[in-house]
């Protein structure tokens, strides 16, 4: 990895700060403090794990809450997160790291999210009888730890006290390897989306931009999907419609890629006070951190990430104000995308006549795109709860 390191950028960071991770610990953790871990492998297990953080955070008021990345991603944005009184890195799972991991933290207790499975941590806590739950897991059968080969990932579950799974198939898998404790908790995505809708979601210059005129909401895309919506833009939209772009990568020349084949005018956030909003059809986001907001303004919303193999991005974000949603058709490893297409609240497509007829159709129809819309808010709100069922299993 050390070798690689210097042409990527990203592994880079990731070695670079694994460095640094055991001095930082040392510095701000002492033998008599308590703690709590919370684990994370990046920005999405993150933010699915922060509903059940601000609980416990709560709760321990006196301890101190390490929170621990795998990926830069994660890391870089949240490395001041308020959740966590010191946040590092996870040192390389090798038995002396984990060791000396341990003995530094001395968790109460740790909260691992989803699926990212280290385990000589894991090993280690269960060796030193310390607690440690899993929330949020989401099992698939052609997983290692359902196959003759995978007896030591298999193994690290049992370090587990508790599994917390997001659906019944999940777990049928842990029964089917003998792993019992378990309980069917749902996603708490759907608690940190719900949260949503109690904050400020004020947007002035997405107000001056929209004008009150419908609005199709295009967020993390990506090139595949950048170049159905300009397709779209150029060739299909009426006047009356209004476009917001955030891709995924806000890198300058993506970014000027994405205006340069715009036949009408398009603005950027970084270049909103020099133009007038009122007159521009596309908003380009080139910032991060507001995607969120900007979706209670959609009408209509595509999601990128499903047309290639970037992995499909929150669809839920945008579910949760009751907006209508489009993707791709690569979205196999995402139970919500199924559950929510099988709800009539999304739509998925795999071609430029697809996308052009399903958001023509959901333009054009009112009663369509509000019943669809209606749906997904509905199942955001059936499908809370997700901490509530965590919180009580730990007793408060």
């Amino acid at each position: 990895m050390i070798c690689v390191a210097p042409f990527n950028q990203k592994i880079k960071k990731g070695v670079e700060g694994r460095r640094e991770s055991f001095t930082i610990l040392e510095k701000h953790i002492s033998e008599k403090d308590k703690t709590l871990w919370f684990h994370c492998a990046s920005l999405g297990e993150y933010e699915q794990g922060l509903p059940a953080f601000k609980v416990l955070r709560k709760h321990f008021k006196n301890h101190k809450i390490v929170l621990t990345f795998f990926s830069p991603s994660g890391y870089e944005i949240r490395k001041n997160s308020p959740i966590a009184d010191v946040v590092v890195y996870l040192p390389l799972d090798a038995k002396q790291n984990a060791k000396r991991f341990i003995n530094l933290v001395h968790p109460e207790l740790t909260v691992f999210v989803k699926y990212d499975i280290w385990p000589n941590h894991l090993n280690e806590l269960k060796r030193k009888q310390l607690r440690v739950i899993l929330i949020s897991a989401a099992f698939r059968p052609n997983q290692s730890y359902f196959k003759f080969y995978g007896k030591h990932l298999r193994q690290a579950l049992f370090a587990f006290e508790h599994i917390f799974t997001q659906n019944e198939a999940s777990k049928e898998l842990l029964k089917s390897i003998n792993y019992n404790n378990v309980t069917v908790s749902g996603d708490t995505r759907f608690d940190r989306v719900s949260s949503q809708l109690e904050m400020d979601n004020t947007l002035d210059f997405v107000e001056d931009f929209k004008q009150g005129k419908l609005c199709v909401v295009a967020g993390s895309t990506w090139p595949e999907g950048e170049a159905l919506l300009i397709n779209y833009i150029n060739n299909h939209a009426s006047k009356d419609v209004k476009f917001i772009i955030a891709p995924h990568n806000i890198k300058s020349n993506q970014i000027h890629n994405i205006q340069d084949k715009l036949k009408v005018e398009s603005v950027l956030f970084s270049e909103k006070e020099q133009h007038d909003l009122k007159t521009a059809k596309v908003f380009i986001v080139n910032t991060i951190g507001i995607l969120t907001k900007i979706y209670s303004y959609a009408d209509i919303a595509y999601v990128g990430g499903a047309l290639g193999n970037t992995g499909l991005h929150n669809t839920l974000e945008p579910a949760v104000f009751g907006v209508p949603i489009i993707i791709g058709n690569i979205y196999d490893k995402f139970p919500e995308a199924q559950a929510l297409i099988d709800n009539k609240g999304m739509f998925s497509i795999s071609s430029q006549d697809e996308f052009n007829d399903i958001l023509t159709e959901l333009i054009k129809e009112d009663a369509k795109r509000k019943l669809a819309g209606n749906n997904n808010a509905t199942y955001i709100k059936n499908h809370k709860g997700a901490v509530d069922k965590i919180i009580k299993y730990l007793g408060f």
